[in-house]
């Protein structure tokens, strides 16, 4: 956290966590309702975190809706490179890169000097299961503040804004700050998230068998391969996005998950390596990429369906007929037949991207 982000006068609200009896410096007391972690659990790639970090990442990646275990693991990386005695010029301290008069306010005692997981009495930037979970409930408080800004967006990238730039520079800016070290901040944490991304992030069956598996490293694999680990996520309208599941707005706003074009987004976008970010939405999604015909159609091409005036839904061919696609509210990442009537019979565009 750079030293633009430095919180003044802030009241702290009453986020809830499932730590029990955790002290904050500075700051008002949590409210008493303790509940159980309402985090999306996303499945931690396995070797990239140092093990002694991984219980504190997995914790903190449940205390809210919009803070996932891989992001708090890429913040990590990009603020201190996983090194407990960082200090930047800016006196940026620890692994999650507090300054001191952040810390004085959202400061959590929650282990121990040695690496226990018994509180010792001293909020610590230098101790990393403090760092770690005082990172995760400040992403959740700027996460609920830029969302009662009612600022349009992706909130994902808005909340690493606020963490990077302070959420008054976003609330000024109506969106991410054109700062360049604040662009180049959310765009490196979320290049980096999939890195820390296991390969089971959905959960659930999604109606698909393994006769629709590709196995082979070429981009259309990998798309395909990037967007079946999210089966049985659930569809939130305007919710997701090259980052993961995320909580969408209007239908979608108590949900996390994804819509049909952000599950598009989201695989081709980790199948490029970061290098191709489609437009957000199906309708401008299916005027870019190479146009293919339903005859030369592979798996990892992405299918635009024209429902009504325009192309309002899209989906991934995965071979045998079949696509992977985000259908609509109430209904989850799955499975379905190019086939089917439904589908059949609307006006499609098929592009392809790598």
């Amino acid at each position: 956290m750079k030293s633009g982000a430095l919180v003044t006068g802030f009241a702290v609200l009453g986020l809830v966590t499932s730590l029990v009896g955790l002290s904050v410096l500075g700051a008002a007391e949590p409210e008493e309702d303790v509940v159980e972690p309402v985090g999306l659990v996303t499945e931690l790639s396995p070797g990239q975190i140092p093990p002694e970090y991984v219980t504190w990442i997995e914790q903190a990646g449940g205390l809210c809706p919009e803070v996932s275990a891989p992001l708090v693991a890429a913040q990590i990386e990009a603020e201190s490179g996983w090194d407990p005695t960082a200090v930047s010029h800016a006196n940026a301290q620890g692994l999650s890169q507090f300054i001191p008069g952040t810390w004085a306010t959202w400061g959590v005692d929650a282990a121990g000097k040695d690496g226990s997981a018994e509180p010792d009495g001293v909020a610590d930037p230098f101790t990393p299961g403090d760092a770690i979970m005082t990172q995760a409930r400040y992403d959740c408080y700027l996460a609920d503040t830029i969302r009662d800004m009612g600022i349009e967006g992706d909130l994902t990238r808005l909340m690493l804004a606020g963490y990077n730039a302070g959420p008054g520079a976003v609330q000024q800016s109506g969106g991410v700050p054109g700062i360049p070290e604040t662009q180049g901040y959310v765009t490196k944490i979320i290049s980096l998230m999939s890195k820390f991304t296991g390969n089971s992030g959905g959960g659930g069956g999604g109606g698909g068998g393994d006769e629709t598996a590709v196995d082979d490293d070429s981009f259309g694999g990998r798309v395909v391969a990037g967007a079946k680990k999210w089966l049985g996520t659930p569809y939130s309208w305007g919710g997701g996005g090259p980052e993961g599941p995320g909580r969408g707005f209007a239908q979608g706003a108590n949900t996390v998950g994804f819509d049909c074009s952000s599950l598009v987004q989201n695989a081709v976008y980790h199948a490029s390596g970061g290098a191709t970010l489609l437009p957000r939405v199906s309708q401008v999604q299916v005027t870019v990429g190479e146009p293919v015909s339903r005859e030369d159609i592979r798996p990892g091409d992405v299918v635009g369906f024209q429902l009504g005036s325009s192309y309002d839904h899209i989906g991934i061919y995965i071979g045998q007929g079949q696509f992977i696609h985000s259908p609509k509210t109430g209904d989850v990442v799955k499975i379905s037949n190019l086939d089917e009537p439904y589908y059949a019979g609307k006006p499609q565009q098929i592009r392809r991207f790598g």
